[in-house]
């Protein structure tokens, strides 16, 4: 049984939330402050909802912890913050996905699934992706550009990913919603631009290519230089 911690202040919302989950066959732990996530810390935990402002601090500085000490879970940040920056700072710090406030719930345990359905897949991957500049050991997850190794999130890591093992198609922000993060529903967000802008800062503008009215495809330095 997959294990979920809902890190929410408020009770209303967590014991909903915790009622969907469960629902869905899922074992879900309810913290109402990062005092008593941190507790929690010690189950195996599968995926963490963690809502940004909370009593005792930001859940932002407890995805720092988390990341600090290499922790791999997959977290999605709960926020009334609707700025672009704030979501950025979110993914930038290692949230795997990012839902604002008001939010449906049953979209929130979509995601959830999401997060956790490459568990469930056991999909056999490719040791090493090469594309132009791009080196990509997926064994240990390392990403390399010109030589040098970049940290990417979970979600930037798969997005890059799947254009270099594709360097010649384009995809549409709705097929890459859907073969990167499971979207099928929820084909108006955001997140596939917001992604795709933190690859290239951490990169180089021309890593991704924007093709006008269509989406996304690798950038001509991976097109030229891949078999």
């Amino acid at each position: 049984m997959k294990q979920v911690l809902i890190v929410e202040d408020d009770e209303n919302l967590g014991k909903s939330l915790k009622k969907i989950m469960e629902e869905e066959g899922m074992n879900v732990f309810l913290a109402t402050t990062l005092e008593r996530a941190r507790t929690l810390l010690s189950e195996p935990l599968d995926v963490i909802v963690l809502d940004w402002m909370l009593p005792d601090g930001q859940g932002i500085d407890f995805l720092r912890e988390l990341r600090a000490k290499n922790a791999v879970v997959p977290v999605i940040m709960l926020t009334a913050r609707t700025d672009l920056i704030d979501k950025v700072l979110g993914l930038e710090t290692g949230a795997s996905d990012y839902m604002t406030k008001p939010f449906e719930s049953r979209e929130l345990v979509a995601r959830v699934r999401v997060q956790l359905r490459e568990k469930l897949t056991g999909k056999a991957r490719e040791e090493k992706v090469v594309a132009g500049k791009i080196l990509i050991n997926d064994l240990d997850k390392d990403f390399f550009y010109d030589g040098k190794k970049i940290s990417l999130t979970k979600m930037e890591y798969e997005l890059v990913k799947l254009l270099a093992e594709n360097p010649r198609q384009t995809f549409s922000r709705e097929n890459l919603l859907d073969k990167v993060w499971g979207y099928e529903n929820f084909p108006t967000t955001r997140t596939v631009d917001t992604h795709v802008l933190q690859i290239r800062q951490k990169t180089a503008d021309d890593i991704i290519e924007t093709i006008r009215g269509l989406g996304y495809r690798l950038g001509t330095m991976g097109i030229v230089s891949s078999n």
